[in-house]
């Protein structure tokens, strides 16, 4: 069990360094000179989100609310989500605290920049979509991970 969750620890930490890395490679490479990759597919790009996702809140809150309403909710969300989760879930297979350590990871990672820079760092631009981040992908597949994880349970369970 300690091995399980020191496995996944590695993988957050791991997860938040790749994200944080990436957002000071952008903000230093890509602010004034878009990179386009895959004849346009991806393009590299620094952009500030200074809301919560698709900027729902700007039209109703001050700049300044928001960030601190942004930060409080989701400081208080991870750490009870997280710690819910692993309590709850320690015993689960791979796929799920797998699942739970990425979606974890990423949630801090944007934390991690509302508190310390006051927004988040997006970079990662492909045509018909938001920008977004590696701590987005990680939220993402770690909640695509997470609804596997649940489909295969409820499979076995109705085998059984």
């Amino acid at each position: 069990m300690r091995v399980r969750l020191l496995l996944l620890s590695l993988v957050a930490f791991c997860v938040v360094g790749c994200d944080h890395a990436t957002k000071e490679l952008a903000a230093e490479q890509f602010r004034a000179d878009p990179l386009r990759l895959l004849s346009g597919a991806l393009t590299l790009t620094y952009t500030e989100n200074r809301d919560m996702a698709f900027g729902l809140l700007g039209p109703f809150l001050g700049a300044e609310t928001r960030l601190w309403l942004l930060t409080a909710t989701k400081s208080i969300a991870v750490v009870a989500g997280a710690g819910f989760l692993v309590l709850r879930h320690a015993r689960s297979s791979w796929l799920t605290l797998l699942a739970i350590s990425l979606i974890t990871a990423g949630a801090a990672g944007n934390l991690i920049d509302r508190i310390t820079r006051g927004y988040v760092v997006d970079f990662l631009r492909v045509p018909h979509w938001p920008v977004f981040n590696v701590a987005d992908v990680a939220i993402c597949t770690g909640a695509g991970l997470l609804f596997l994880a649940m489909r295969n349970r409820s499979g076995s369970e109705s085998v059984a």
